[in-house]
């Protein structure tokens, strides 16, 4: 483990950024919980002072990034690439140019590497031949839970990095998700607005809750179909707060099968997360581009009427 020394970042096209999430782009290949403790401790310091988490980063600000200990970034992890993850990945690419490639994630996989994870989806893609050619940096354009599946967009160089960060952050991006909750979802119950606050459970692991004064979220939902004790949906998130979907589904008393995070009993106990990314609309140059990602079939158990 390499020990990095203190730095400070100007901010420029991450403007309108949250702090943490600034900070989680910069800092992979450290444990979230790590990140959070940094700042609750002042050792991050914004403009030379304290800053919350949540606090939204104007251009120009001065982030200083205390010293560290993490892997090097050049290195390969120390574990062995899991055999077969790599052709596995190969086959779930739905596009790909010389700035992105948008790739079906498969549920149970981290996006990322970090504590107790040698590999998640973007290492082992900078290690797989063929993916990208070496110059090429690799980095997560946005995010999905470990247990989401689903279109995940990444950039092969950084001004695509960056056009695309516009685009999440602008709200020009559309996405679908497909999802089956609990119980019969009330045809009424179309959008769910309730601000969403995180906080850190004691041993570290981020969740998020409905509070006053969180952050603005805004999700629409259809029906799909009612099933048999529960119900199909299509969610269109409009804001991109962390676990946004899974939250607002178990504040309109549905949480998603297999939440083990949100629901309760025989919900939580569900084989897997039936959250999955179906639908990704976004401007790649001068056009417009869906991709779609194949439902899992997992869903195939719940026939739409």
């Amino acid at each position: 483990m390499a020990l990095h020394s203190a730095t400070t970042a100007e901010v420029d096209a991450e403007h309108g950024q949250r702090l943490d999430n600034f900070l989680l782009g910069r800092l992979k290949h450290l444990p979230k919980s790590r990140i959070y403790r940094m700042v609750r401790r002042g050792e991050v310091r914004v403009n030379g002072g304290r800053a919350r988490p949540g606090y939204r980063l104007q251009r120009g600000d001065q982030v200083r990034i205390p010293p560290h200990r993490r892997a090097d970034d050049d290195q390969r992890p120390s574990a062995p690439l899991p055999r077969g993850a790599a052709e596995a990945l190969r086959r779930r690419v739905l596009y790909q140019d010389d700035d992105v490639l948008v790739l079906d994630k498969p549920c149970g996989i981290a996006v990322h590497g970090g504590s107790g994870i040698a590999y998640g989806i973007i290492e082992t893609l900078r290690h797989t031949p063929g993916i990208a050619p070496p110059s090429c940096r690799l980095e997560l354009a946005h995010r999905l839970d470990r247990d989401t599946s689903g279109c995940l967009v990444v950039a092969k160089n950084r001004p695509a990095l960056l056009r695309l960060h516009d685009q999440f952050r602008a709200g020009r991006v559309r996405k679908r998700y497909d999802l089956i909750v609990t119980g019969r979802w009330p045809a009424s119950t179309r959008t769910v607005t309730e601000p969403l606050a995180r906080y850190v459970l004691a041993n570290g692991e981020r969740r998020m809750r409905v509070a006053a004064d969180g952050d603005p979220a805004r999700t629409d939902f259809a029906v799909v179909a009612h099933l048999d004790g529960a119900s199909w949906l299509a969610a269109h998130p409009k804001t991109g707060r962390t676990h946004q979907i899974r939250v607002h589904a178990a504040a309109c008393g549905h949480p998603i099968l297999g939440d083990d995070k949100y629901a309760r009993g025989e919900a939580q106990a569900h084989g897997r997360l039936m959250l999955h990314a179906s639908e990704l609309k976004l401007t790649l140059g001068d056009r417009q581009i869906r991709f779609r990602a194949p439902l899992p079939q997992e869903f195939d158990q719940y026939p739409r009427a």
